[in-house]
């Protein structure tokens, strides 16, 4: 079987850009394609020490970003596997390897590295090597489909091209990722979602973003989320079009609409079409907001911990096994083994 694999880092609450790009479509790729493929979502727990973190928090975040899936509405199958990505030492150790097949100079060019790093004296070194863990938590479970945020994209392909340069260099062990072409076609969207800052919407909503009304969270009040909406940057043209480029603070709410009513993003579009108040637009968005985190706080309460363990307990079993394999038939072409 064929394996589809994501995750979300726990090192906060998450967002509902986290929600609607990330969590959102892996759900449904999981309702539709866990009868045929191994789904894998994991909580990538040590890419959250890229960023200072309080012991404490972590681990209730990561409690509560499990509880998030299952809010969510993933299906709770033996096809589905949710692990903690600390609990499979293979992540750290085939990471140690891939970078030295990694190149500096396409480290470098990581577009994440220079977002994070920009304005800084000095940042960790986590930060500028994450992505190559990232392709070790892709290639150990050879998953091809890898439902991500556009931002990740190249991401993908670095993963892509250390599995080529590996294979090339000792021998077919890693499965290839399919292209981000066809990733996106996977995902059935016409791009890689990106929700915006509600203040900045050239950047993307960021869970790291000091100033609170750029970003709506999981656990805000359906009211003070609203409120958020309603205090969104939009522009002075005076219509309401979908134009990412020209307006992306409009089209950030047409897709916010879109994705939280389940609505083809054409088909609010068009409903907008010609009109020119904004408020309107903002009045809507914020009603389907509000709705949305009201039903889905009511699912995270009816969450408990023992159910979350079971899940943990059973999906890491399977990482081990899966990923201590791949681990070992890499540690033999490499000839440590």
């Amino acid at each position: 079987m064929k394996t589809i694999l994501t995750g979300l880092r726990a090192n906060s609450v998450f967002t509902i850009g986290n929600y609607l790009g990330a969590l959102l479509p892996m759900v449904r790729l999981a309702k539709e394609h866990s009868g045929d493929y191994h789904v894998n979502l994991f909580v990538p727990d040590l890419h959250s020490l890229i960023s200072e973190v309080d012991g404490g928090d972590l681990q209730a975040n990561i409690m509560q970003s499990i509880k998030f899936y299952i809010a969510a509405g993933l299906p709770l199958n033996d096809n589905v596997h949710v692990y903690r990505q600390s609990r499979v030492p293979a992540h750290s150790e085939l990471c140690w390897i891939l970078n030295c097949v990694a190149t500096m100079g396409e480290m470098n060019r990581m577009t994440q590295y220079k977002e994070k790093s920009e304005g800084k004296a000095s940042v960790n070194v986590g930060i500028f090597d994450y992505p190559v863990l990232m392709a070790g938590d892709i290639l150990l479970y050879s998953a091809e489909y890898i439902p991500v945020g556009e931002d990740q994209f190249q991401h993908i392909e670095l993963a892509r091209n250390l599995a080529t340069r590996f294979n090339n260099r000792y021998g077919e062990v890693f499965t290839v990722p399919v292209s981000t072409a066809e990733q996106v076609k996977f995902m059935g969207v016409a791009d890689g979602i990106r929700i915006r800052d509600l203040l900045n919407p050239e950047k993307k909503m960021s869970k790291s973003t000091k100033a609170e009304n750029s970003k709506i969270m999981l656990d805000d009040t359906p009211e003070k989320a609203a409120k958020k909406i309603m205090s969104a940057t939009t522009d002075s043209l005076g219509k309401i079009k979908f134009d990412m480029f020209n307006q992306p603070g409009v089209s950030n709410l047409l897709q916010i609409e879109a994705l939280v009513s389940g609505v083809p993003l054409q088909d609010v579009v068009s409903t907008w079409a010609g009109e020119t108040k904004y408020g309107d637009l903002k009045k809507k968005v914020a009603s389907s907001v509000s709705g949305m985190l009201s039903e889905f706080q009511v699912r995270i309460e009816k969450s408990t911990e023992e159910q979350v363990y079971e899940l943990l307990e059973k999906g890491e079993e399977y990482a081990n096994r899966v990923a201590n394999a791949k681990l070992l038939e890499v540690q033999k072409a490499v000839g440590l083994r």
